[in-house]
This record gives structure tokens, sequence and C-alpha cells, in this order.
């Protein structure tokens, strides 16, 4: 995990914003091509994005006497991918972890409708009697996601010699899921399990290739050197992959290749007629094996059982005619060696012989397959199949299992904690957080499990711990952390907090990435959260030059105090110098400082001066005696107002020159005249105090406001006697 500071709320146990403990110890190593030659004096490790680690890798530099021409110095990186191994690419990945996220919510969803339900209603609810039909629906929806189609069409012609047709390229993800999904949510097919196994070995044999090689890996390797063979039974590998595949139930694959027999050709089944008899009879046997399932996919041949009670029948019948067939006194009449042994072969693998199914399977799973189709055809209970799973482990020891082998271990095994670990170390947080809904379907055992309250990781459960710890994958990338919160809000203990904590540390300065913020606030009711946002955006904003944009986002917040503070600042700048052209930067922004924020104090007076400045240029451009009247009323407003500061009088005063030498009737009465006579008195007597802020109006200002003033009284006298 990138190394995130916690809040104090986030977490009370060691400063993490996770509680997690790695389910392992073992160290991972992971290869470094540089290219780089020896020495190596100086490597400098930093996070790139994502799961990558940016290494550095810095050379002495060369003297110049013993230059080799090298270059001094590498930078690459290494990607510590934390899913399944051949799932590699970021886009996928974020795909994936995209693709899940409406599945998963709409799950929850309909998870605390039947909770809700279910505290109404005495009876059960109708969600937890078909609560398997939702998780099935949500497995679904989670496969196709999970499918990896190949790019290339199927061709036009079919290829006769073609053994496996090419189709969706298998996962270890899916294969895993669908694991996940037989044995712990599809109720359907409990009463054929084994069969299922037998369809799912089918499309991910080829991931289980590792020291030795798979029945699939077998049949490619055969279907490459086929058309190149003259007489295909002489050939021992033909008998050894069609004894392979039947162990393990392909049984059209084994007919196909039957067929590819010599004794079919026209020019040879004349002579060969009793040899082509033996090889027919068997392919009919083994497309006729009964199968206890209720239905096969198109191709596919046996003939399917849903009773017991018929399939048993079925299968005895079966096995008598393979065993008349065994007795049979043609096989005397075969002249060709390599057919009769490889035929006896067969038989003896529809008989159930272990020896020879020990032979001809690769893995302990194929091996278990084999048992289930020749051996224990009625096998059921996980207790039985976990039995036989140890049984042929011992007989197929693996130095190094496949991480699909040990998550069947540990489900048929009954062992909720061994699957979750096994999920977690070989398929990462993502199959963890969203396999539990699956492993909780039909099972209370695991559901107590893993809503059970730990106080040794902080009081939460399980489950949500998972999910808390996915999320935390998710916000380690700037791609994908806006799908987090739909996680950390069906964490009941911690989720909200931490969803706080993440939407606090997001930057404030990208205008979308607000935006967002702001959106999932919205759909989370977050609105104490969303405010405390804008108030930081604002003030990122002021503090960075933007101005326009604080105010704007400091609006949005509604925080007066800081809006006023604003206007303070705005107040400041411009009482200096208000008769200057300065003021014009600013107006934009008292412009935003509107009414619906319900200004008061310096922001007020801001407000108004504005207005006073717009009427002043339009009495100085059109010289209306109304407009000079209406600007003389709004002067004595601004004087009067208990919130324009002492030190803008005089430049107010100033700026209104206009307005006290009209050259009409005086705008100003007697009364209002010594109104100002006396501000401009004490403001005389205020300039002799220390600690006063000279303004940066003309020397020359007060005496001509003084005798403006004194003007306009005498002509206000004479004016009102």
């Amino acid at each position: 995990m990138p190394d995130v500071a916690a809040d104090s709320a986030a977490s009370a146990s060691g400063g993490e914003l996770v509680p997690f403990v790695p389910d392992t110890e073992i160290a991972v190593v992971y290869p470094l091509h540089h290219g780089l030659k020896p020495p190596i004096s100086r490597v400098s490790i930093s996070w790139a994005r994502g799961n990558n680690l940016r290494v550095s890798l810095f050379r002495n530099p060369p003297s110049n006497s013993d230059s080799d021409g090298e270059i001094g110095g590498k930078v690459v990186e290494v990607n510590l991918d934390s899913g399944a191994a051949d799932v590699r690419e970021p886009a996928q990945w974020r795909r994936i972890a995209y693709g899940s996220v409406t599945p998963f919510a709409l799950l929850q969803s309909r998870k605390n409708s039947a909770s809700i339900l279910s505290k109404l209603q005495s009876s059960p609810s109708p969600f937890h009697l078909d609560w398997w039909e939702y998780v099935m629906e949500y497995s679904k929806d989670i496969k196709e996601l999970l499918g990896n189609p190949k790019s290339n069409s199927n061709p036009l012609i079919e290829d006769p010699k073609e053994v496996l047709k090419k189709g969706e390229e298998p996962t270890s993800l899916k294969a895993a899921w669908e694991l996940m999904e037989m044995f712990y949510a599809d109720k359907l097919c409990q009463s054929w399990l084994p069969e299922r196994l037998v369809d799912w070995l089918a499309d991910y044999d080829c991931l289980l290739s590792g020291d030795q090689p798979a029945v699939h890996s077998k049949l490619v390797e055969f279907q490459g050197t086929l058309v190149t063979l003259q007489v295909i039974e002489d050939d021992p590998k033909y008998w050894e992959v069609i004894s392979s595949a039947l162990a393990v139930g392909w049984l059209e694959i084994v007919v196909k290749l039957l067929r590819f027999h010599g004794s079919y050709q026209l020019d040879q089944i004349g002579f060969r007629e009793t040899e082509n008899g033996l090889v027919e009879t068997v392919a009919v046997l083994i497309s006729m094996m009964p199968r206890m399932r209720p239905e096969l996919k198109n191709g596919k041949l046996g003939e399917c059982f849903k009773a017991k009670p018929d399939f048993m029948k079925a299968w005895e019948k079966w096995r008598e005619q393979i065993t008349k067939l065994d007795s049979s006194a043609f096989w005397v009449l075969c002249d060709h060696r390599q057919t009769r042994e490889g035929l006896k072969n067969l038989i003896q693998i529809m008989l159930g012989n272990t020896e020879i199914l020990c032979t001809a399977t690769s893995h302990w799973i194929e091996l278990y397959i084999s048992h289930f189709l020749f051996i224990r055809p009625f096998t059921v209970g996980f207790e039985s199949m976990y039995n036989l799973a140890q049984k042929c482990v011992k007989m197929k020891p693996m130095s190094s299992p496949h991480k699909l082998l040990r998550l069947i271990i540990g489900i048929i095994g009954e062992n909720t904690e061994v699957v979750l670990a096994e999920c977690s170390r070989g398929f990462g947080p993502w199959m963890v957080t969203h396999a539990i809904e699956l492993l909780t379907a039909r099972s209370d055992q695991s559901d107590i499990l893993l809503h059970k309250e730990r106080d040794d990781i902080g009081g939460i459960s399980m489950e949500e711990l998972h999910r808390l710890v996915y999320a935390q994958v998710l916000t380690s990338h700037f791609l994908t952390w806006q799908i987090a919160p739909v996680y950390l809000t069906s964490c009941m203990r911690q989720g909200m907090s931490l969803l706080e904590v993440l939407l606090h540390r997001q930057p404030a300065q990208h205008n979308q990435l607000l935006l967002k913020n702001l959106e999932i606030c919205r759909l989370y009711e977050l609105d104490h959260v969303s405010s405390n946002i804008m108030k930081i955006a604002g003030v990122y904003h002021w503090k960075h030059g933007r101005k326009g944009l604080g105010v704007f986002w400091l609006q949005q917040a509604r925080d007066e105090f800081l809006l006023n503070k604003i206007a303070q600042q705005l107040f400041d700048s411009v009482g200096k110098s208000i008769s200057g052209e300065s003021f014009k930067q600013w107006e934009g922004l008292i412009e935003l400082l509107g009414s619906e924020s319900k200004p008061a104090g310096s922001l007020g007076f801001l407000h108004k001066y504005r207005d006073f400045k717009k009427l002043l240029q339009q009495v100085c451009d059109r010289k209306t005696p109304d407009a000079a009247q209406h600007a003389a009323n709004l002067l004595m407003l601004l004087m009067k107002n208990p919130s324009t500061p002492q030190r803008v009088w005089l430049p107010l005063l100033y700026d209104s020159l206009t307005l006290l030498s009209w050259q009409g009737r005086p705008l100003l009465n007697v009364s209002q005249t010594n109104l100002l006579l006396n501000k401009l008195q004490e403001l005389s007597m205020a300039s002799l105090r220390p600690g006063i802020v000279a303004t940066d109006s003309p020397a020359e200002a007060l005496d001509s406001v003084r005798l403006a003033l004194a003007t306009n009284l005498g002509r206000a006298i004479l004016e009102e006697q």
C-alpha cells in the first residue's frame, strides 16, 4: 500500500488509514532489467503512477581516460502487480474495476432493502428466500467482465484436423470466480457438482501447465504434429493423448481423434474391418457415457440423467457393455498391436482402473476429475470430495501447486479463512472484496465469520476490512479513486469517516476534480464535507491569485466570515488610493461579492462605493442635475455610514469636488455641509495622533475640500434664505 498519513479520527491503531496485516511474510522478488554495466554507485526509489515503483540507477561518472561510452544512469519502472498474473494491462484492470461497481452497488442496495424488510416483518422476506438468485445475477455480470475474448474471428472453413477449437482466452481470475460461484452461490448445480468440475477443467486446464504438462498442453502439442503423421495409429503419442482426454471427460475430442484412425480410410476399410469395428464400438460407447447432469452444451457427448435412480441404471448397463466388449473374442482378430493395446487402455479407463488413470493424467485435479467420472460417479458432499482430493494429491504430488489448485483445496475443505487467504494472495483485493458476496450467499458459517466484529482489527468485520483495503488500492491511482466511495459507503463502521478523509485530500487546484468531489458529496449527502471542500478551494484560489474563483467558491460555501475578510482586504487595498485607477481592478470582485451573500460591514461599503463611482462618472460625462443630486445623496450615505472608515473620508470628499462645487444650485443643504465640515475637522484632529496611516491623496486635498465645503455652505445658506 502507498504510504498515506491517517487522519486522527480515521484509525485508532497504528496510525494507518486501514488496519491491515499482510497474509504472508514471503518476500516477493521483482526482476529489474536495466542494462547498465557495473559498478552502480547509487539507487533511488520512488513511487510512480498506480502500483509502479520508479527506480533510478546511477553509475560513477567515468574519467576521461577510462570512458567506455556507457550512459551515466537509467530510470526504469517496476510494476508491483497485486492482481492475477494473467491480467497485467492497467487498462484491463481499470475496465474490471469500473465494470464491477454497478453490480456491486445493486447487490448492496438489495441487501439493504432485505435488511429493512426483515426488521419490519416477522416472517422471512422474499429477498431472504431467493437471495441466491440475486447473487447469481450479480455473479453473471461480474463474469462478463472477466471474459477475455480473442480478437481473431472463427475461420469460414473449418479445419477437419483441428482438435481444439479456438475460443475465449481463459484467465485465472475468471477460473477462480467460477469456482466460487459453483461451490458457494449456484444452488441448482449442487446435485451435479462433479460434472460442473469436469466442465470447469475443460475450460481452464490450459492454465495449469507448470512443471509438467497438462492434458490441454498435450493436445496442443499433438495437434501441431497431426498433419505430418502418415499412419496416425502407429504413433504412441496418438494413443497417449486419447487416453488423457478420456480420463478428464473430453469425450467429443476422444471420439474425433478415434475417427482419425487409419481403418476409416476407404482404401483400408475392406481388409481392416474387425479393427475398424472395435474402434467404432469404443467410440460409440464413449459417446453414450451416462452423465449425471441436467443438460449438455452443443457438441458435447454423453447421455444426461437428472434423477439419480435413472442414472444408476444407465451407469450399470453401460459398464456391463464395456465389460462385455473387454472380454470379446474380436480382440484376437485385431492384428494391429498399437490399436489393440490403445483401445484396451481406453476400456480400462472407462472401467476405472486407478493405475491407468494415474498414468493418463498429469495433475492431481485431472486425476480427481477422472475418479468422479469412472470410479466414484455418485460422490456427494464436501467431506467425501475433500477426502478424495487428499488422496489424489498424495498420488500426484506437486512441488509448487497452482493458485487455482490451492483455492480448490480451501473450498472443498470448507475453510473460509483459507479461501480468503488464497484469493488475497493469488488474485488481489478486488477478488476478495467481490467474492465475499458469493461466500456468504448460502453459507451461514461464512456469513457469521465474515460479519463478526473483531477487536484485533479495530472493531470492524473481515468483510469491512477487505472492502477498506480494496478502496485504498483504488484511491492510490488517479484514474480509479472516484469509484472508491461506492465501497467505502458500504462499510458501516469506518467507511464514511475514511470517505471524508479521501475527499478532503483531493487537490483543490483542478476544477474538474473539484466538481467530481462535490458530486460525490451530493450523492452521499455529505453537505458539511462539501462546504469544507469549497472553502478550501476558495482559499487556495485566492492565495494563488485567482481572486474571482476564490470568491466564487467561498460564496458557494456560504462562508460569510471569509467573504467579509476578503472584503476587508479589498477595502484595505482600495482605501489608500480610492481616487485612482487601481479601483477598476477590484470592481469585478466587488461585483462577485453581490447582495445574495448579504454583505455587511466593509463589504457593504465597497458595494456602495462602487455604485457611487459609477454615478460620479455619469455626472462627469453628462453634467445632468438629477444625476448630480443622486450622487450627492449617495455621498452623504457613505459619509454617515459607520462602516466607512475614517481614513477614506478625505479621498472620498476629494473625489466629490465636482459635486461640492456644482455650478447650479448647491447639491448639499446647510446641515449636510456642516456634517461634512465636522467630519473634516475630526479628520484633521485625528491626523495629529500617532499610528494614523496617510492616504495617497494630494497634499492640497484637505485645503481644496475645506474651501469647496465653505463655498457650498455659503451658497446653501443663501439658497435657504
